[in-house]
């Protein structure tokens, strides 16, 4: 039987995308070439073919899915059959995510730790410390957008997506919603709350003191995912009132009825 054959009847491992929600289907063939790329760093087709006993044709498949995939790169080519890189194959840094990473619990052990040895009160200037580089980061980001509010909403939730928020802006005008989808630091902000109390508050800051930003759904709170209020604060719960209507004119006070005089007798 051909290794494409056997690849195929291979069980696959799916493996979710980060950033997105489509998922990576992984034969136990090109998940072989992933594992040999991590042990052994860069490699030849040829190389690859004879370490795992593939056919330099299966090998070639493999890479260029995976390469679909943005999960391997080559560099240094050099021309073998036409339109076939016969360089060294690398991975990206999305593949190295999908090997075990422990950051998360780490950052929460971290957190934990600054606690125990020095307190609430340093955690919290800890806190602090990252939150004042967030804002600059954002305001940066924020202050090259359009001047309505649903430009420097998108232009906040394209930073945040960067980060790994996947966030989106529904609505127009005069209400908007921010969408995270995705939590990269939920451990850390399970272990202490003021992770999420800090960044509601640069939401606001970044955003302006014409704004209110209220959290309508909380991911440790139960939520599928965190969502933000977004409008200006001239916007009541109910219509909006422009900020150029005149004001209404008080209701004229009612007429005191005339005093009765003493008529003489």
């Amino acid at each position: 039987m051909s290794a494409r054959a056997t690849s195929a009847r291979a069980t696959s491992t799916r493996v979710p995308k980060p950033g997105v929600r489509k998922t990576v289907i992984l034969s136990v063939g090109r998940r072989r070439i992933l594992d040999h790329l991590k042990l052994r760093g860069p490699s030849t087709p040829a190389e690859l073919a004879k370490d795992l006993r593939l056919t330099p044709a299966a090998v070639r498949q493999h890479l260029d899915g995976l390469a679909e995939e943005d999960l391997v790169s080559v560099s240094d080519e050099h021309t073998g059959a036409p339109g076939r890189p016969s360089g060294r194959w690398s991975l990206t840094r999305r593949a190295h995510g999908l090997f075990p990473d422990r950051h998360g619990e780490l950052t929460a052990q971290l957190v934990e730790a600054i606690r125990q040895v020095a307190g609430d009160e340093v955690l919290d200037q800890v806190i602090a410390t990252r939150t004042r580089a967030q804002q600059l980061d954002y305001e940066s980001a924020v202050e090259g957008a359009g001047s309505s509010l649903a430009d420097r909403a998108r232009a906040l939730a394209s930073r945040r997506t960067a980060e790994g928020y996947m966030a989106e802006v529904t609505g127009d005008g005069d209400d908007l919603l921010l969408i995270e989808h995705h939590c990269p630091i939920c451990e850390a902000a399970e272990a202490c709350a003021g992770f999420c109390r800090a960044e509601l508050g640069v939401f606001r800051a970044v955003l302006g003191d014409d704004v209110s930003v209220e959290r309508t759904e909380h991911l440790l709170a139960g939520g599928a995912r965190c969502a933000y209020r977004i409008r200006p604060v001239s916007v009541s719960a109910g219509a909006p009132v422009s900020a150029s209507a005149p004001e209404p004119e008080p209701a004229p006070e009612p007429e005191s009825a005339p005093e009765l005089q003493p008529q003489p007798s």
